[in-house]
């Protein structure tokens, strides 16, 4: 049996290094050839920034100056507008760079990119991850999910899951009705866009009672998305929910 399955593993290794010679793993951001399906490109790494402390508690946006060790503080708009959710996390800030990776995952059917993303994600979430009695992707609407063919967020949270032990649960949020795209919507036209949008699977209203839930997604932009999810689990009487995005939007022409 150990034979056999030491001559199919070689016999993948050499049909995946077969088709690496016809069709080269490209960078999904620049097109370069790379060593590995996923791999950035070093000019496209440079141009990568990871958010690192200092950075507010709540939503992770990162500041532009220097702080003590380990003292918390908020930004402005948490202040303004405290979120529905307790903490959010995210691996980059969305740029020129990051976004083109993040659409070419979306809509370019670079689902291999889940492998670059999901550890950046573990880096910057590592202290939610382990805290999550379950990882959940914020759902699609049928309708986006039949044009789509993939749920990227359900790829992103059950990489996650996978790779740190977690429960992958990707029906606990479901879409109840379809929506607009949030892009150019003011912040409060957003929130109104998705308000009533989403609800918990009957089969898990049960379930998450006292429960720490992770919530996944691809870019936090205004936050009124992830805000009504958490709403809604939070209604669902969960005791916590916090985010875990690839991208946060700093600036406002994003």
């Amino acid at each position: 049996m150990r034979s056999v399955l030491n001559k199919n593993g070689a016999f993948a290794r050499a049909l995946a290094a077969a088709v690496d010679i016809v069709l080269p793993p490209r960078c999904l951001a620049s097109g370069d050839i790379v060593d590995a399906p996923g791999m950035v490109s070093a000019s496209v790494w440079a141009q990568l920034q990871f958010i690192e402390a200092p950075f507010c508690k709540t939503c992770a946006m990162p500041f532009g100056f220097e702080m003590t060790p380990g003292n918390d503080i908020l930004c402005a708009a948490c202040m303004e507008r405290p979120p529905v959710f307790d903490a959010a996390r995210a691996a980059v800030v969305y740029n020129d760079a990051s976004r083109k990776m993040i659409l070419a995952f979306k809509y370019g059917d670079r689902l291999h990119a889940v492998k670059t993303f999901a550890p950046w994600m573990i880096r910057a979430g590592r202290n939610l991850i382990e805290a999550a009695d379950c990882i959940i992707p914020v759902p699609l609407h049928n309708r986006r999910l039949r044009e789509r063919r993939f749920n990227q967020s359900a790829l992103l949270a059950r990489e996650i899951a996978r790779s740190c032990g977690g429960i992958f649960i990707p029906d606990m949020l479901l879409r109840a009705r379809h929506t607009v795209p949030q892009q150019g919507l003011t912040y409060k036209e957003r929130g109104q866009n998705v308000k009533g949008a989403f609800a918990v699977g009957k089969k898990h209203l049960n379930a998450l009672h006292g429960k720490n839930i992770l919530l996944v997604d691809d870019v936090y932009t205004s936050g009124a998305t992830l805000n009504e999810c958490a709403r809604v689990l939070k209604n669902a009487r969960a005791a916590n929910v916090s985010v875990l995005t690839i991208a946060k939007v700093t600036r406002e022409e994003f």
